[in-house]
């Protein structure tokens, strides 16, 4: 797959991002375990060798949430990437990888907010909560904040 290079030559990892909806247009949002900083994110994951990013992200979704309630609504035009910082390169996925290029999928949560579980087999949060596409460009990371812009312009009529 051709797309952006990055300076350090590393390859970026493939994966999926996944925006749940609830009725009220608000966003499913969780606070990473493994961050000092107040990190939030939807979930997220890497795509294994052999699999699908469909099947990739009802996966991530019920290994990060609980959550295996939900549909696919829509599916991004494009992969979408983002580099880690220059200080994270090598630090995180063993150093094989510069970030992420991600297919991202919107869904639309039909379960109940008692069917949210991260206390999973391998948590990835500490806390959850729905929010408002707001508040969801301010919570980001900033080196993933122009993926998560673009997440919003692509699927952000879906929350209303």
């Amino acid at each position: 797959m051709s797309g952006p290079r990055h300076p350090s030559g590393l390859p970026y990892r493939p994966g999926v991002g996944i925006m749940l909806l609830n009725d009220d247009g608000k966003v499913f949002t969780g606070q990473r375990l493994d961050s000092k900083l107040e990190a939030w994110q939807m979930p997220q994951g890497g795509i294994d060798p052999g699999e699908e990013p469909v099947a990739t992200a009802f996966r991530e979704l019920a290994e990060e949430t609980g959550i295996t309630q939900a549909e696919i609504i829509a599916e991004s035009n494009d992969w979408l990437y983002y580099d880690l910082p220059d200080d994270m390169i090598g630090a995180i996925w063993k150093g094989r990888y510069c970030g992420q290029r991600q297919k991202w999928f919107a869904m639309r949560f039909l379960g109940q907010d008692a069917d949210v579980d991260i206390a999973t087999k391998h948590p990835e949060f500490r806390s959850w909560r729905w929010s408002t596409l707001a508040e969801l460009e301010t919570m980001i990371v900033p080196f993933k904040r122009e993926l998560y812009c673009a997440v919003i312009a692509e699927f952000g009529h879906l929350a209303r």
